[in-house]
């Protein structure tokens, strides 16, 4: 290899980070995916051009957006999920928006992330629409990131609190200190409530899923108005930790006929 040969893995892991990037719709123009990657801009144009030419990203000509390809498209159809998310979520997520007629959603841990791999849609009128199925949030930034977080060993939570800083800085109230209140507050109730901290108005309450070996993997909400969150708190919070106790159920269900 010569001298001067880029590292294989960092230009991989650059890749890596561009398609998780676009995995959140938001993420279409250069400064936006550059921006979530941490990357500077002619490194990311870089690696997007590779992937264009890969098929795993496009670009519309006139808008100048970014979006995944065709052929990422191809690869998840190939992938085989040892566990349907969707199915396990899907009973529960209807009973939580029926009854309230709010956003209810389910989130899955991936890395220092939270994606979301399931929601539905209540009947009130006013609606999170910021929540998008396959969206990705950093840890800390909405109630399900918080309630994993309070979930998470001890030691384990600190180093994922160092590596998110700089991740939430354009959250000005998601602070070391805040976070930290709002993670004992989780742990004394057993449940997240986290309001107009990321969207003006809007808030979420949610409840920490363990796997059946007891592992923080995932966690179920319900987003609305933060009034709506606050006048019904104590209904909403019994509901997601009843839900949530079901997902755990399916989810030891499922595993044993794998």
């Amino acid at each position: 290899m010569k001298a001067n040969s880029p590292n294989p893995i960092g230009a991989i892991e650059k890749a890596c980070r561009v398609l998780k990037a676009m995995s959140d719709g938001r993420n279409v123009r250069l400064v936006d995916i550059a921006d979530y990657c941490g990357l500077d801009r002619s490194t990311t144009m870089r690696v997007l051009d590779i992937l264009i030419r890969e098929g795993m990203v496009s670009r519309d000509a006139d808008s100048r957006h970014y979006r995944l390809g065709a052929e990422i498209v191809r690869i998840a159809n190939g992938v085989e999920e040892e566990i349907d998310w969707r199915a396990i979520a899907r009973p529960s997520l209807l009973r939580l928006s029926g009854e309230f007629a709010d956003t209810s959603l389910m989130s899955v841990l991936s890395g220092l992330e939270m994606v979301c791999v399931d929601l539905q849609i209540g009947e009130y009128p006013v609606r999170a629409n910021f929540q998008a199925l396959g969206s990705r949030r950093t840890l800390g930034v909405g109630s399900s990131g918080l309630a994993v977080l309070a979930a998470m060993r001890d030691a384990e939570r600190e180093a994922v609190l160092a590596q998110i800083a700089p991740r939430v800085t354009h959250y000005p109230t998601l602070t070391d200190t805040f976070l930290r209140g709002a993670i004992a507050r989780v742990q004394d109730k057993g449940y997240a409530v986290l309001i107009d901290a990321v969207v003006h108005r809007m808030g979420g309450i949610a409840a920490a899923i363990r796997s059946p070996g007891g592992e923080v993997i995932a966690a179920v909400a319900i987003s609305a108005l933060s009034e709506r969150i606050l006048e019904r708190e104590p209904e909403l919070a019994a509901a997601v930790k009843k839900e949530a106790a079901a997902i755990e159920v399916a989810l030891a269900d499922a595993r044993t006929r794998l």
